[in-house]
């Protein structure tokens, strides 16, 4: 009973989310329609001391990225810049390789050590330009991002920054690097495949007469300014974002050391207020590089965007505020779920799994499939079962560089379901519903997961490592 109560609440959460009702709202609703089923004394302390705790946290931590990501992405949008990378995106790979041009810039991007939800900000002004220009349908944009920065640099491809591919580390004693050949050997597997999807997608839908759409909700504004930047000039802001966000990932701690503290100036004694810097200095480091992304745009392009950046700010902030708050309920929800008796279940049912590596990958998708995160449902995996991971793997004779890479892998399969933050803000920002779109997402969702398969198939014929 208990396992069928979280099952309940997931398949209610996927279901209004899909149905395109707000989270906001169902996410606290399915959380504590699952409490009150397992334990009605604990809905109240769940709701205030869990929930709105990890609700608030998430916002605490990451909604000035989101704000600024937002900011980031309409000022790419009302400067030109985007029309002009769409202009030479299409002169170097051609009009008709439109999702091939998106997937990679979005690749580079989320490489380089830029969020993933900056990502989704920052790429879409020009990805519905290069769709609109290419007649291809815009439903077909968050697949084309989600392949791009969702799949294989978060944490496939050796050497990603991506917290995905950090988390393991510590767990495993292994470094970002880890077992490169089967990394990347799962990346051109999930590259490959999922652009013959979307080619596939494309292909059928100009063979019924669909183009871009009509009346579509978010769509950027039209650019008015005249001629187009240089095409150096327009990228050179998303570069200097990944640039700069390297810089402060090394620099930041090397500043403030692993803790700072200061004094507030109020009136009597004050307690001290300490800041881990360890805990915040990746999210510093987007914060700050973001800041110097929207200083460079302003630089090259003032008067086109401070001519209508007041009135179309403002729809930019509410995107922010829109995708943070559904995200961080998504947040919340997934911790309520996970301290539930009926997940203790789930856990412990993975774990009868006989063979290492699926009993490792299975266990970390499933988790992240429930919780509605990548990294969250692989934490809680590795954090109650690294130890049975490790102690199995080396019984079996398999490295922990293997284990490394098929849970960070693991991770990013099946926790895009349409209860998942990412995909509800990459909804948000585009325009566009589940029923829209998130069929095509459902598709690279079981793409990447067939990847962690692949890698582990490999593995065990070849030795590769």
């Amino acid at each position: 009973m208990a396992f069928l109560i979280v099952l309940a609440a997931l398949c209610f959460l996927m279901f209004v989310a899909y149905r395109g009702y707000s989270v906001i709202l169902f996410a606290p609703v399915a959380a504590l329609g699952a409490v009150l089923l397992t334990d009605p004394s604990l809905v109240a302390p769940m709701f205030t001391g869990l929930f709105m705790d990890k609700m608030v946290g998430f916002l605490k931590l990451y909604f000035p990225v989101f704000l600024l990501g937002a900011v980031f992405g309409k000022l790419i949008e009302l400067s030109g810049f985007s029309k002009a990378i769409v202009a030479a995106t299409i002169r170097l790979f051609g009009a008709g390789r439109a999702m091939l041009s998106i997937v990679v810039v979005c690749a580079l991007l989320t490489y380089g050590g830029v969020s993933l939800f900056v990502v989704v900000f920052a790429v879409y002004p020009f990805a519905a330009e290069l769709f609109r220009q290419s007649d291809i349908p815009k439903r077909l944009i968050p697949g084309t991002i989600a392949l791009g920065a969702f799949t294989f640099t978060m944490d496939a491809l050796p050497g990603t920054p991506q917290i995905q591919n950090i988390i393991p580390t510590t767990f495993f004693g292994t470094n970002t690097w880890a077992a490169p050949w089967l990394g990347t050997i799962g990346a051109v597997f999930i590259v490959a495949v999922g652009l013959l999807y979307l080619d596939w997608r494309r292909r059928a839908a100009l063979a019924a007469g669909e183009g871009y759409g009509d009346q579509l909700l978010n769509e950027p504004a039209p650019f008015a300014g005249g001629t187009l930047a240089h095409p150096a000039i327009a990228i050179l802001p998303l570069v200097l974002v990944g640039v700069v966000n390297k810089l402060l990932t090394v620099a930041i701690p090397r500043f403030y050391g692993e803790a700072h503290s200061f004094d507030p100036a109020v009136i009597g004694s004050a307690t001290p207020v300490v800041q881990e810097v360890s805990k915040v200095a990746a999210i510093w480091a987007v914060q700050g590089a973001l800041l110097v992304g929207i200083v460079t745009v302003l630089a090259f392009a003032w008067k086109p965007v401070v001519a209508s950046f007041a009135e179309s700010s403002k729809s930019a902030i509410g995107g922010a505020l829109l995708a943070a708050m559904n995200t961080a309920s998504e947040y919340g929800f997934g911790a309520v779920i996970a301290a539930l008796p009926g997940f203790l279940v789930v856990a412990n049912a993975l774990a009868a799994i006989p063979n290492p590596l699926v009993n490792e990958a299975v266990t970390v998708t499933a988790l992240a499939g429930i919780t509605g995160s990548a990294s969250g449902g692989m934490s809680i995996a590795l954090a109650a079962m690294a130890d049975t991971f490790i102690a199995n793997a080396n019984a079996a004779g398999i490295p922990m560089e293997v284990l490394h890479r098929v849970a960070a892998m693991a991770s990013g399969g099946m926790d895009t379901l349409p209860h998942n933050g990412a995909v509800i803000t990459l909804l948000a920002v585009t325009g566009l519903s589940h029923r829209q779109a998130y069929k095509d997402i459902f598709a690279i969702t079981l793409i990447k997961t067939a990847a962690v398969f692949v890698v582990i198939g490999t593995f065990y014929a070849t030795g590769l490592v």
